[in-house]
């Protein structure tokens, strides 16, 4: 369960990577087609700043996750993961409630499977 739970943290930091670049440097292309239907495509250019900064966050949990793989003790390790998993599964169900419903699935849901896999590990 260790490696499943390590994998899981992985991938949830990689996803974040991910929208990093798609918020911070990609708003006006990939960004357009991520988000076609939850925002009016007039809006990507104006927005973009305000992307980028999102993006930034993301990037800071992503690093977070990261970080966790390099703590050397276990407790902290764990804690380490855990509190920005949760920040993950709570922007996850804040977007759900405000934006859109598929965050949750996508952002939340898999750092709830993450989280649940650390606490079992």
């Amino acid at each position: 369960m260790h490696i499943i739970s390590k994998i899981l943290i992985a991938l949830v930091a990689v996803e974040h990577l991910y929208i990093l670049w798609i918020e911070m440097f990609a708003w006006e292309t990939k960004g357009k087609e991520s988000f076609k239907g939850s925002l009016a495509p007039e809006l990507f250019k104006p927005t973009k700043t305000l992307a980028a900064n999102q993006g930034l966050y993301n990037g800071f949990l992503a690093a977070g996750l990261l970080w966790s793989f390099f703590i050397e003790d276990p407790i902290w390790q764990k804690n380490v993961a855990s509190f920005f998993l949760a920040c993950v599964i709570i922007a996850g169900v804040y977007g759900a409630l405000t934006a859109s419903r598929k965050i949750f699935f996508m952002q939340a849901l898999p750092a709830i499977l993450a989280l649940a896999a650390l606490l079992f590990a």
